[in-house]
């Protein structure tokens, strides 16, 4: 009677077991899958870092213009008018007296004036060119913004994939718990296994459901972080493609290569280094004369209720031009050059240092990459030694003649191969991003 109970126990579980199954895998269906490229197309499209990236690199482009380098005149529209009511006294040469209360004068004064600098030394062609450079800056920043988020997907979307991995893993090892529970049980029943077997099977499948929800825990998180990233509803559900393709063949002298063409922190040293260089044209300009011509039309007219001249207008052209030369200034001259060339001397160093780094960088993570793509082969050999190693062990497990601890040790083993297996996908993965971000070529 104890049998058919238990039998009838295990077929309802086994039905509710199903059911759930069905629920689930219609729910799945129901969500989102997100590929690794629509992750970075939706990254690109909302990520607000990149988005205050593109506009920094907007005002760059906008400042690029003849008229802000100051090549362009200047003309300027201007207007006076000024009254006043006063009480005048006047004593003439002839020793006539006049005086008049509250006298009225008032005087207005309009016209257009053009002030144009036609030779500054040169200073201001190397202000437009420094402008361009400094475009050339904010597209490199930019570049720069978005080779990191993409590097920031890239990582966080084979982390998910690994722990989905993970939590596959998990699954299947509760499953062969709950088997070997049930068997304990059934053993029980019928006076072949004792009660410490059935605790011990119950103690083991209570420690693997904690470890899966852990890893549950882990695997909502990180698809928040995810959804941040990406600037959308963090609560927006999504499952992923299940497998973590890694590239062979990448190689160390066509990265470095690349490095030196394309890296985006080298790229912005050596445009500072042009920056700087600019900055000495213009402070070498000031040992020029500055010339500047200027031209306007006015008109003015003035009235006063006392005076030789009660009224007058006037109307007309004025031209001219001034010319300037820095004599001597207390030798600031000689030292702002000095400086400047110091700026420049430090630019090509910081470009050296950097060169340093990235080829540091380039070799120690490549190292790192190849190691892992070993350890990928190592680990999945691993993973099907240790699944025959299970099989075997379950088989014997069932017709007892192994013991409880060399079968919990065999399900162990099995679920740790697969986690490092999972794990060496991922960690070679990582190399592959670390490299095409440091090479500057991580696809958009």
């Amino acid at each position: 009677m104890k049998m058919k109970a238990n039998k009838m126990k295990n077929y309802k579980v086994l039905i509710q077991s199903l059911i759930l199954f069905f629920f689930c895998l219609v729910t799945v269906n129901a969500q989102e899958v997100l590929t690794i490229e629509e992750a970075v197309k939706i990254a690109l499209e909302n990520n607000y870092e990149i988005k205050i990236a593109t506009n920094e690199l907007t005002i760059d482009k906008t400042n690029v213009s003849i008229g802000n380098a100051g090549i362009l005149p200047k003309a300027t529209a201007s207007i006076v008018d000024n009254n006043s009511i006063i009480n005048l006294s006047q004593i003439r040469a002839d020793g006539t007296i006049n005086s008049l209360d509250n006298a009225k004068n008032n005087s207005l004064n309009y016209g257009v004036n053009l002030d144009w600098t036609v030779f500054d030394g040169f200073r201001m062609f190397a202000k437009l060119e420094q402008l361009k450079e400094l475009q050339k800056q904010g597209e490199t920043k930019l570049k720069l913004t978005l080779i990191t988020k993409i590097s920031d997907v890239n990582a966080l979307y084979f982390d998910l994939v690994q722990q989905q991995q993970q939590l596959k893993a998990l699954d299947s090892t509760i499953v062969i718990s709950n088997q070997r529970l049930t068997l304990a049980q059934n053993r029980f029943t019928i006076g072949k296994a004792s009660k410490l077997a059935v605790l011990n099977a119950q103690v083991d499948l209570n420690t693997d459901k904690v470890t899966l929800l852990r890893q549950k825990e882990l695997y909502a998180n990180t698809k928040t972080l995810l959804n941040q990233i990406l600037a959308r509803d963090t609560k927006t559900d999504f499952k992923l493609v299940d497998t973590i393709i890694v590239d062979p063949t990448l190689s160390l002298p066509e990265l470095t290569r690349l490095a030196e063409k394309q890296n985006p922190q080298l790229e912005s040293l050596i445009i500072n280094k042009r920056v700087a260089e600019l900055q000495l044209k213009q402070i070498k300009a000031v040992r020029y004369p500055t010339v500047r011509v200027s031209t306007g039309y006015t008109f003015s007219d003035s009235q006063s209720s006392l005076g030789f001249t009660t009224q007058s207008s006037a109307r007309g052209l004025n031209y001219g031009f001034s010319a300037s030369l820095n004599l001597f200034d207390g030798w600031a001259q000689n030292r702002n050059e000095k400086i400047a060339g110091i700026q420049i001397e430090n630019s090509k160093i910081q470009i050296e240092q950097q060169n340093l780094a990235l080829n540091t960088q380039l070799a120690t993570a490549y190292q790192t990459y190849l190691t892992n793509l070993e350890l990928i082969d190592l680990e999945e050999k691993n993973e099907v030694i240790a699944k025959q190693n299970l099989d075997i062990t379950l088989d014997k497990f069932h017709i007892g003649t192994i013991t409880t601890l060399e079968f919990r040790t065999a399900q162990l083993n099995h679920v740790n191969a697969k986690v490092r297996y999972s794990n060496a996908q991922f960690q070679a993965k990582l190399s592959e991003i670390a490299l095409r971000e440091l090479a500057g070529n991580l696809i958009f």
